[in-house]
């Protein structure tokens, strides 16, 4: 990872504790994640279904749902101001300007009674520090819409005339038009097909060299993470399990729960006649179990892993686990 030093961070979680209530029980979703970006950088945020990942970037940007969710312990430092302590007006100033964020859903997040063009006009008018006059911001839609591969004439069309790869486009442009330093991207191709996959990750990168964005790219998808990230960390029921650069992720894999995310994953170089699944699931994040979290699934546990939850050691490659303590 790059080692340039605390000035070179764009965002780093420290000790990151993020709970949500219900009536029922309270939900452990984030516990104790510790991150960075640095300027530059892509960082893919890999997990099942429910490892905490969307919870993480919604805390990034104070997205939780009011009265459920809550930052209960941590600081999320954004160019080195600690977002958790400011008021909503204040981080307000940072949404779409400092960080940007592509949602899971582009069927959901777009208005579909507002045109695409306004949709983005209203991203400049909301979060964009510089005063720009109409025909300003006309010029910037159409500049956006050209960049994501859509023809400015289409700017007063509505969400509903545009297919699925389409309205994703849409919503890159909106989250990118104020040019923000950080771009968070939750999914960003889980609903497309896999042509449309490969077009819209070929112009996020495109876009991430030419504006010099950071990006936290969250996915399931190895095969993504291997095509667009620089450090990857592997997240499983709200802990960081396992960080390091791409490279020695991918030849070097530590984790148990790593090593079984790749073992699920064909290999066209291998001949096998079954993948080799994690077995279980994921644990109940209102209900976790005692020790390392992973410890039910792992084929590798110990009685100690039953009862003392591991430290995340290392320098450079990272890895929580009780394998690897005194090594």
């Amino acid at each position: 990872m790059n080692s340039e030093g605390n000035c070179n961070k764009l965002l780093e979680l420290k000790d990151l504790y993020v709970r949500y209530h219900t009536d029922e029980s309270i939900i452990y979703a984030v516990n104790g994640v510790a991150l960075s970006i640095n300027r530059g950088e892509t960082l893919g945020l890999v997990g099942e279904t429910g490892a905490g990942k969307t919870t993480t970037a919604l805390s990034i940007l104070k997205l939780l749902p009011k009265k459920v969710g809550e930052i209960t312990r941590g600081s999320i430092l954004i160019n080195g101001k600690d977002i958790t302590t400011m008021d909503e007006a204040s981080i307000n100033k940072i949404r779409g300007k400092s960080v940007s964020m592509i949602f899971q859903d582009p069927m959901t997040s777009l208005d579909p009674l507002i045109r695409v063009g306004d949709q983005i006009i209203e991203a400049l008018k909301t979060h964009n520090n510089v005063h720009l006059s109409k025909k300003e911001m006309e010029k910037r839609v159409d500049e956006m819409l050209t960049v994501v591969g859509i023809s400015p004439m289409r700017k007063h069309e509505y969400p509903f005339q545009f297919s699925g790869g389409m309205k994703q486009r849409v919503v890159i442009a909106i989250a990118l038009a104020c040019e923000p330093d950080l771009l968070i991207a939750d999914e960003p191709t889980t609903a497309l097909d896999v042509t449309i996959q490969a077009q819209i990750l070929e112009k996020m990168n495109d876009l991430k060299h030419k504006l010099n964005t950071s990006m936290l790219l969250i996915t399931h998808d190895l095969g993504i993470v291997a095509r667009m990230c620089d450090t990857v960390a592997i997240m499983y029921a709200g802990e960081i399990v396992e960080q390091g650069d791409i490279v020695s992720i991918y030849t070097e894999p530590k984790h148990p729960y790593t090593i079984g995310l790749f073992n699920s994953i064909p290999n066209m170089s291998n001949e096998a006649d079954r993948l080799q699944p994690i077995e279980g699931t994921i644990p109940d994040p209102s209900d976790l179990p005692n020790g390392c979290k992973f410890h039910e699934r792992c084929p590798q546990a110990t009685k100690l892993c039953e009862i003392e939850k591991p430290d995340i050691i290392g320098s450079g490659h990272l890895v929580r686990c009780h394998l690897f303590a005194n090594k």
